[in-house]
């Protein structure tokens, strides 16, 4: 005898069957929100940005405080992807240039957001000697060598580890890269940590290790643009720069090895005017390494940058003795960014804390040759306030 299925049986059957599966089902965003007792409320959250080619899943943290600040990084190149900062009336805007999505960090990303390495900057005819061998690197700009070759620290996967305290939240990347890499010799390991605090500063902490010596030179590579990502130009944007010397550059952007002062040249930003006063009497635009006025070591005021239309302030304090100030002279239209927003020459400006470029090839600059035994370490603070 065949039996007929009881309706109310396949009904509470189906409901199982549904409640089981979302039971099971991975979140799309994991949260790690915290209120410190005392203490101002951040949060801190992660989820999954995107996959590579090769299938790896690349994590993407957001960090946020109580003052409508937030910070998003990404697993690929230990990269910001956004940097939301308050303006005078206390609306918040992402002030990076960037992507929305992976696949154009992937496609068309002149290292936005990135962490640069092993080597920041150029190094010339991509080689240099030490202790009597000559090191051969990837040549990726033109003879030279750029941001750490052609796979970079801006093009590999970084572990993360959130970390919270009291008055901050952040990240702490981690990647090991092997002798021989790109060229380098030594097995480096190396960290980066971002913290959001609690008055609207990004910290990045770099510190490394390696069993051979190398040379070494970390570097943050974002695109600002105060008046919001894609807003126009940065040319209104009031720079002052802490160097009253800078290194000269031939055709190639290869340091010369002098070091002028900036007194008299358009070089000259110690004193606060806008990025586009005389930009026009520098051959390609501003693409330059600026001496900080520092003691080696100290972590000081090395520029503050103002957009008077935001009333946005940022001011960068770093331990590094030098300072690239490039006018995105290079963006030319032809990407597409957040929010569909286009790209074109001087849509946005950087500001490198670094040692100087070529400074392997020359012996008359600040050492970046690290030593087993010592430790690299490295800071530089992004501090954002409001002028009304």
């Amino acid at each position: 005898m065949v039996t007929k299925p009881h309706s109310l049986v396949c009904l509470l059957s189906s409901l199982i069957t549904l409640f089981l599966a979302l039971s099971c089902s991975s979140p799309p965003e994991e949260n790690l929100s915290l209120k410190s007792s005392g203490g101002p409320a951040m949060s801190l959250t992660k989820e999954i940005f995107g996959y590579l080619p090769e299938g790896q899943a690349i994590e993407i943290y957001t960090l946020a405080n109580s003052q409508g600040m937030k910070a998003k990084i990404m697993t690929y190149g230990a990269t910001l992807v956004a940097l939301e900062v308050p303006d005078k009336n206390g609306v918040s805007e992402d002030i990076t240039l960037g992507h929305d999505h992976l696949e154009g960090y992937l496609k068309a990303s002149p290292y936005f957001g990135a962490t640069v390495g092993r080597y920041a900057n150029r190094i010339a005819q991509a080689q240099f000697q030490l202790n009597g061998q000559t090191y051969h690197l990837a040549a990726n700009d033109g003879p030279n060598h750029l941001h750490g070759g052609l796979k970079g620290f801006d093009k590999v996967i970084w572990q993360a580890t959130p970390v919270k305290e009291k008055d901050w939240v952040g990240v702490h990347f981690s990647y090991f890269s092997p002798d021989g890499e790109e060229g380098y010799p030594g097995n480096l390991k190396v960290t980066v940590t971002y913290q959001l605090t609690s008055d609207n500063q990004l910290k990045i902490l770099y510190e490394a290790e390696t069993d051979k010596p190398t040379p070494i030179n970390l570097t943050h590579h974002s695109y600002f643009n105060l008046h919001g990502q894609g807003k126009g130009n940065i040319l209104d944007h009031l720079l002052m720069i802490n160097a009253d010397y800078f290194t000269p550059v031939d055709k190639q952007l290869i340091p010369t090895g002098e070091i002028k002062l900036v007194k008299g040249t358009p070089w000259d930003f110690t004193s606060p005017h806008p990025i586009g006063q005389r930009i026009q009497e520098v051959p390609g635009g501003y693409d330059h390494n600026y001496v900080l006025n520092k003691e080696e070591g100290e972590l000081s005021l090395a520029a503050r940058v103002f957009e008077p239309q935001s009333g946005r302030i940022m001011e960068i304090y770093t331990t590094e003795p030098g300072l690239q100030f490039y006018s995105g002279n290079f963006l030319d239209g032809s990407i597409t960014g957040k929010a569909g927003r286009v790209y074109p020459k001087h849509s946005g400006f950087c500001l490198e804390p670094q040692h100087f470029p070529n400074s392997p090839n020359q012996p008359n600059f600040p050492s970046t040759i690290l030593q087993p035994g010592e430790k690299y370490k490295s800071q530089t603070i992004f501090k954002f306030s409001v002028q009304k």
